[in-house]
């Protein structure tokens, strides 16, 4: 009992059964105070005169005698005094006892234990808590949101393994819940959880507490966080406000807290489930029957029942027209002119390459914009690797040789002429080269020269079996196409058109 800390009450019982004629060995027996410590409490009660007949004394001259009386401290200061105002320092900062140990060992050449340190900071803690007040919410007035771990599952049909998180709207003031188990909690998924849950409550409160999770607050602030563009759009059209909380302060939110741990402690584990729909399916069964159900340790009364008497009818109505789900984020134009976003491309204007743009995507649309202008419509994909690609939004150069195919050369090569159809499949039908850019540059041509000098080309170049866009393009810079085609080969010497060693037939001998 050395180190116990005695009350003033202590001291006033000990002294009146000293006056009731108990010794000190019997009042030790009873635990109430040790003998060393009852023989000098016996002695300062009879220097003061409090064993005669006289009124027990009170706590304030109780405490003025026994002040003085404490036993000093048998054990050595600590180790971490020196340091005080730099651990105090390190301790507002958030930094655990280990780490601040660490750094002593470091920069100071600390010689005590982490004992020390830890000793220090839990005095510290004890001499400096933290104190706050339960903050009070009316019928309707605020709700708390937060995301939590769900099951694993493992589908019973696909036998596909699906990690799971558990989305919880919870209702400040009757703690009634709304809980959905979804794959992931992406902007989708968050603005999607909203809509079924203020579907689920059959209205909308007033405030949205949160935490500064990325698919609600883009920069998280305590003065002046930047909320996500899409969560701030669902905010207006249902009507509530949006309430973050502090930077690493989650307990501004601690009914949602408490809910995300009760259902992970009561409805989580021993359950099966054979697939997503199945556990939701469970999990709705379970916030209408154990949960809503259930005596709530604070308000004393089952939550289902405080919101359906209380708290449903003060809840914002639900719009007449479902507000539409829409996600926005901005995104690259790329030289392709494409945008990437869930794996899928999507084509834009290729005079706005490599700029940034907004995109807005729903259920079935998607759609661009550029200093607040639509430049931009196209389909929703779900394939990943998927391309919705739109030819005006593709530069000329690029949508002139996407379009002017084989078919569309051989079509055009034909209202020219029959020679520069001849040519053009010549080129098409080289099994070693691809010759769609000479026949699309021989067509070309005759926009140049006009169609008929074209045509005469194709035919020189034909008749001297060089069925090529460079040969024909010489043909027409140097004019050649005008001049006439040799009916028969050029007049040859004599030497060359009759055989010098040639006999007849007759002197031929065949053995």
């Amino acid at each position: 009992m050395a180190n116990r800390r005695f009350e003033m009450y202590h001291y006033r019982q000990v002294i009146h059964r000293m006056r009731m004629g108990q010794s000190d060995r019997a009042i030790a027996k009873s635990k109430l105070m040790g003998r060393i410590k009852c023989t000098r409490v016996r002695s300062i009660a009879e220097q003061n005169g409090w064993l005669g007949d006289v009124p027990l004394p009170g706590d304030e001259e109780l405490a003025r005698v026994f002040e003085n009386e404490k036993e000093p401290n048998p054990t050595r200061a600590s180790l971490s005094i020196p340091h005080k105002a730099q651990i105090e320092e390190w301790i507002g900062q958030g930094i655990t006892g280990t780490t601040i140990y660490r750094a002593l060992v470091d920069r100071f050449g600390f010689a005590g234990s982490y004992s020390s340190v830890r000793r220090f900071v839990q005095n510290h803690h004890r001499s400096n808590p933290k104190v706050t007040c339960i903050l009070e919410f009316g019928p309707g007035q605020a709700a708390q949101v937060d995301f939590g771990k769900g099951p694993t599952i493992t589908d019973a049909f696909s036998h596909q393994t699906i990690k799971t998180w558990i989305f919880v709207m919870t209702l400040c003031f009757s703690r009634h819940m709304y809980a959905e188990i979804v794959t992931d909690h992406k902007v989708e998924a968050w603005l999607a959880c909203h809509r079924r849950a203020f579907e689920f409550f059959g209205g909308v409160p007033k405030k949205m507490i949160i935490d500064n999770a990325k698919c609600a607050i883009t920069r998280a602030c305590y003065r002046d966080p930047q909320v996500q563009r899409s969560y701030a759009e669902l905010a207006e059209g249902y009507g509530f406000l949006i309430s973050p909380c502090p930077v690493r302060d989650p307990q501004k939110k601690g009914r949602v807290e408490s809910g995300v741990k009760y259902l992970k402690n009561s409805f989580v584990p021993l359950r099966l489930f054979r697939s997503l729909a199945d556990a939701n399916g469970q999990l709705q069964r379970w916030v209408l029957t154990t949960a809503g159900n259930r005596i709530h340790g604070t308000t004393h009364q089952r939550p289902l029942t405080l919101f359906a008497q209380s708290e449903k009818a003060l809840l914002r109505t639900l719009p007449d027209v479902p507000v539409t789900i829409a996600t926005w984020a901005q995104v690259k134009l790329h030289a392709d002119c494409h945008v990437r976003y869930e794996k899928c491309l999507y084509s834009g204007p290729f005079r706005l390459a490599n700029q940034v743009l907004w995109l807005k995507v729903t259920d079935n649309t998607v759609k661009l914009y550029h200093d607040l202008k639509l430049v931009a419509v196209r389909p929703r994909l779900s394939n990943p690797g998927a391309r919705s690609t739109l030819d005006d939004h593709m530069p000329p150069e690029a949508l002139a040789y996407k379009q002017q195919d084989p078919q569309w050369c051989l079509h055009q090569a034909e209202s020219i002429g029959p020679h520069c159809h001849q040519l053009i499949e010549q080129l098409l039908g080289s099994r070693v080269l691809d010759n769609l850019r000479a026949a699309q540059g021989l067509i070309g041509l005759g926009k140049k020269y006009g169609p008929l000098r074209l045509e005469s080309a194709c035919h020189r170049a034909l008749f001297f079996d060089n069925p090529r866009y460079r040969t024909v393009k010489s043909i027409l810079e140097q004019g050649m196409d005008q001049l006439p085609l040799m009916a028969e080969p050029a007049h040859l010497p004599s030497t060359y058109t009759q055989a010098r060693f040639l006999r007849p037939a007759a002197q031929l001998q065949f053995n």
